[in-house]
């Protein structure tokens, strides 16, 4: 095993050291601005979807001032955007490269795609629900989360792991900017010292994490759904009982 490894993968195997050390920076990079992104774009999206016209909390300066933000973020494609959020990333945390300088363009460049999928995601909650929750006197707290929330969260789950897969590439892009992980590792000792099979290990590396990603994804999104299904079931069925009473 040892002598085929040497031999398909050589410069791996000399460098191996950096290419775990990639594989943890890029975990890092990964889990803290993901966590981070999560909340913060639920928030944002949250209050995308109260805010709008015809919304349970209809303000048109909020909403219009947080679609605007959205918009613009959205419109800059994120290597630029990371050269952009330099000084504003080394006022924050001090520094604008490794792992902790990636973080914060990270998160500008997840935060405003997350918040439009959640927005989506929540736009699809049955309106018929929301009337029926709110002829019952609840309120927007009440709302957003016995109602919003908890009848999107399977298509919660399938935007989160699409916003997932999409960090996984934003952060082997911030590598060409000194960020460290894999991308970073693939280009200083893959394309340029061209180690062919340096970039060939990265990028199975990184499809391996994405194929993770979205079966864990679709898994719990079938799981909830299915769960959500039999309920309704089970309600029609008391209801078809009851009648034949």
């Amino acid at each position: 095993m040892a002598e085929l490894l040497e031999k398909l993968i050589p410069n791996v195997l000399d460098y191996q050291d950096k290419f775990f050390t990639a594989c943890v920076a890029t975990l890092q990079m990964f889990v803290i601005s993901g966590v981070i992104s999560f909340f913060l774009g639920l928030i944002v999206g949250v209050i995308l979807t109260v805010t709008k016209k015809d919304g349970i909390a209809e303000n048109k300066i909020v909403f219009s001032i947080i679609d605007i933000f959205i918009n613009i973020f959205r419109s800059i494609p994120f290597i630029i955007l990371l050269i952009f959020l330099i000084p504003f990333t080394r006022a924050i945390v001090g520094t604008a490269i490794g792992v902790t300088g990636a973080i914060v363009p990270l998160i500008f460049g997840t935060v405003p795609f997350f918040a439009r999928q959640v927005e989506t995601a929540l736009a699809n909650v049955d309106p018929g629900k929301i009337e029926a929750a709110r002829s019952m006197g609840s309120g927007p707290i009440a709302l957003i989360f016995r109602v919003y929330l908890h009848e999107a969260v399977p298509e919660l789950i399938r935007v989160t792991t699409i916003t997932a897969i999409s960090l996984v590439g934003l952060t082997a892009m911030a590598g060409a900017v000194g960020a460290g992980g894999l991308g970073s590792f693939a280009i200083s000792y893959g394309q340029n010292q061209f180690h062919q099979d340096i970039v060939n290990v990265c990028v199975i590396v990184l499809l391996i994490f994405v194929c993770i990603l979205q079966g864990i994804g679709s898994f719990l999104a079938k799981k909830t759904t299915n769960r959500s299904l039999f309920k309704k079931i089970e309600k029609q069925a008391k209801i078809t009982e009851n009648e034949k009473k």
